[in-house]
């Protein structure tokens, strides 16, 4: 079952719905839409960074190839939709997650062998 779950992308989904699950625990969608009480920006990059730096090592531990990496992102956004977040934060959250998924992976710095 685990090669058909790949196959059809259902893993990649289930990981979206979880990258949502996390940013709806730290940042409830009644505080993207209410006016009255306003989340620093701060707050909600660091619940975006998180949840992003986990989807960057998702993408690097899954090697995943262009349809998936789009899965992942429609997938999370969808999630998002659902959840009731405003279309704002859904777009930034999104392209950042198109970013986070497409940039190489962080490499080791070189160590000095003369010494």
């Amino acid at each position: 079952m685990k090669l058909l779950d790949k196959l059809t992308g259902r893993e990649v989904d289930d990981f979206a719905k979880q990258l949502a699950e996390m940013v709806a625990k730290r940042y409830p969608p009644v505080l993207d839409k209410t006016a009255e009480k306003r989340v620093s920006v701060n707050r909600i990059s660091k619940v975006l960074e998180d949840a992003l730096e986990r989807a960057a090592e998702y993408g690097r531990t899954n090697k995943l190839g262009v349809y998936r990496r789009a899965r992942l992102a429609n997938a999370f956004r969808w999630e998002l939709k659902e959840r009731g977040y405003s279309d704002k934060f859904i777009e930034v959250a999104t392209e950042g997650m198109v970013v986070y998924v497409t940039r190489p992976g962080k490499k080791e710095a070189p160590t000095d062998k003369t010494a």
